[in-house]
């Protein structure tokens, strides 16, 4: 799948990413990812359904699902450029995802975030009723500790 609008290439296509660009902004400039390894990000891509966002040769922009594609989807690592916000790109790859064929049809879409509410707002999400109910493992700064043990 692929749309241009504006200059800007949308697409799902993961012989596109430019995988250094995407390890490179996860691991210096995410506050969710900071120290991640190049493999780390490599496996996390090879087994995501991923979206990438160009202008010319250039990757802009982020973002992938973990997801059975039948039951959940789980967003993540999406990111655009700071060079690139306020020009609704976001947005624009906001709708270009959540009506991809791989992502109809199941009963749970989730993500977390810090400061993108309103974003994912417009798009459905909501936060999510009887949180008490969820349960995870966090491990705190994982990739700062695997450096340490290097």
């Amino acid at each position: 799948m692929e749309i241009s609008e504006n200059g800007f290439i949308f697409s799902d296509k993961k012989e596109l990413l430019d995988l250094e660009a995407i390890h490179h902004y996860l691991s210096v400039e995410s506050y969710w990812a900071k120290g991640i390894p190049l493999d780390t990000v490599k496996r996390s891509i090879e087994n995501s359904l991923c979206f990438g966002i160009y202008k010319g040769t250039e990757q802009v922009g982020f973002a992938r699902w973990v997801t059975d594609k039948a039951t959940f989807a789980w967003l993540c690592d999406v990111y655009v450029k700071e060079s690139y916000r306020g020009l609704g790109l976001s947005k624009k790859m906001m709708s270009f995802m959540i009506f991809h064929p791989d992502l109809q049809g199941l009963r749970r879409y989730q993500l977390a975030t810090l400061d993108a509410h309103g974003l994912y707002e417009q798009f459905g999400f909501s936060p999510i009723k009887n949180p008490e109910s969820q349960m995870g493992i966090v491990i705190q700064n994982a990739y700062s500790k695997a450096s340490e043990q290097i």
